[in-house]
């Protein structure tokens, strides 16, 4: 199993991220943020509130409750290295 590590906010809606087997990367959730019409996610537009995030068990978290699957995340690091 995965899991996140480390996590930086890098400004707009990127995240650096750090994982369990040593992947490290940026991972822009800018179209998840502006599309999912879900109140929790929409809440994240406001830069301030998606700047506040943190690693809690084995993934990340925001103050409001969201989190997302570290294999997701982990899956859009290596995409965006492999881009």
């Amino acid at each position: 199993m995965i899991w996140v590590t480390e996590a930086k906010h890098l400004g707009g809606y990127r995240l650096w991220m750090r994982f369990s087997d040593g992947t490290e990367g940026e991972i822009d959730l800018t179209e998840l943020v502006a599309n999912d019409s879900r109140p929790i996610v929409a809440a994240l537009r406001d830069p301030a509130l998606f700047a506040r995030l943190k690693v809690d068990m084995d993934t990340v978290v925001w103050e409001n409750g969201f989190d997302l699957a570290p294999e997701y995340l982990h899956a859009k690091a290596k995409a965006a290295a492999a881009a």
